[in-house]
């Protein structure tokens, strides 16, 4: 019993290292070319990229998606509201799925793989990161573009509509730079495949003339600005707001709700009348008045006119005339200028005109002309009947004037 307290230190100790040794033996054991503890090297570096990339996706999401976080990313209130705006969107946009390929490259280092395996592993590994990449830089450009829309649609709207075009180039320019590379990467002669592009880009050219000519029709209206967002212009019979200038159409909302959608091409040939950059607006008053009224009544009607057209506020007053003869009106003219071009303002100002010439014509006792027509009908003698050439007379056709 005298010996059992020295005796258990050293059997701790035969039994820590009969299991080291065992141990030591198991990771030494071949497999696959690769000793067992290579092979568990291997995985927990695969899994440390893992693990710290998704740890570092969600602490820079949770930290970004929060106004205090965004406040301490950056100094500046700009910069903050763009790290704020930016981190989560480059955040949703990682996937581990394209994170895996890097990671199992990194571990296999620690390994001693063929040089099938080891090309194979980089070649995808390259791949995945190339694809991260374009989908981080996809955002980063959607975000500057929409933060440039909104700072040129405070400024100046005509040129926002520029800012689409340029969106979808710098994505073009992107995604086509990111296939190269990974054709590249792929072993495919990029030189000879972008000198046969260039000649099949001819027959797609011609095959697409139409789509091209509404994208070229977009640039065109992006610089030349004939209309902008937010303008109510008129093609030919059809009315509305402009909602969007795109790639191909372009989006009106009419007065009466529904969405108007017209090609870019179309919309250049077609005469459009911007109604939004009237300056002023002219109106021509019409009307006429019963033939019944004598030349001193219709001598005074001018006159008439021009007061009250000149009472109204914001008013410029240019003509008024006796204008012709018509089939059953004496017909009148006037033109005036409202300095305000708003529809509103124009229809309540008409309203306060006609009622305003109502009353002096009840006044001076000139009626309007009524929406009616006097048939005189005639009787007259009955023509000898004509004869034809063999002397044999024709029935003659009554004769009725109206």
């Amino acid at each position: 019993m005298a010996l059992l307290p020295p005796i258990a230190p050293i059997a701790l100790v035969a039994l820590i290292a009969f299991d080291m040794a065992a141990w030591e033996r198991a990771l030494s054991t071949p497999l696959l070319g690769n000793s067992a503890g290579d092979w568990l090297e291997a995985l927990g570096i695969v899994a440390l990229v893992l693990l710290t990339a998704l740890l570092l996706k969600r602490v820079l999401g949770r930290r970004f998606a929060s106004p205090a976080g965004a406040a301490t990313a950056g100094s500046a209130a700009g910069a903050a509201s763009a790290a704020q705006e930016l981190a989560p969107e480059l955040m949703r946009r990682t996937y581990w799925l394209l994170l895996l390929p890097p990671a199992v490259f990194l571990g296999i280092l620690a390994l001693a793989p063929s040089r099938h395996v080891y090309a194979t592993l980089r070649t995808f590994a390259i791949l995945a990161v190339l694809l991260q990449v374009a989908l981080w830089a996809t955002v980063g450009i959607e975000i500057w573009m929409g933060r440039v829309r909104r700072r040129r649609l405070e400024q100046d709207a005509a040129s926002a509509t520029l800012v689409g075009s340029f969106n979808f180039i710098l994505r073009l320019v992107l995604w086509v730079f990111i296939v190269l590379l990974a054709l590249d990467n792929l072993g495919v002669n990029v030189t000879a495949l972008v000198a046969g592009l260039g000649v099949g880009g001819i027959a797609v050219a011609l095959a697409l003339q139409n789509i091209l000519g509404d994208v070229l029709a977009s640039l065109s209206i992006a610089a030349d600005k004939p209309f902008v967002l937010g303008d109510t212009i008129q093609v030919d019979n059809f009315v509305g707001t402009v909602e969007d200038v795109g790639l191909k159409t372009t989006r009106l909302r009419s007065l009466s709700g529904e969405q108007l959608i017209f090609a870019n091409s179309d919309l250049l040939k077609s005469r459009i009348r911007n109604l939004k950059r009237m300056t002023d607006r002219r109106v021509v008053l019409a009307f006429g008045i019963d033939y019944q009224t004598r030349a001193d009544q219709v001598e005074k009607i001018p006159p008439l006119l021009r007061a009250i057209i000149e009472a109204q506020p914001g008013v410029r007053f240019d003509r008024a005339h006796l204008k012709g003869f018509g089939q059953g009106s004496l017909d009148l003219e006037a033109v005036y200028y409202l300095a305000n071009p708003d529809y509103n303002l124009f229809m309540d100002t008409q309203e306060a005109i006609l009622l305003a010439l109502m009353r002096a014509l009840e006044r001076e006792g000139i009626r309007l002309a009524q929406p009616d027509r006097t048939l005189w009908i005639a009787a007259e003698t009955e023509p000898p009947a004509p004869r034809s050439r063999e002397g044999v007379a024709q029935p003659a056709a009554p004769a009725v004037r109206s």
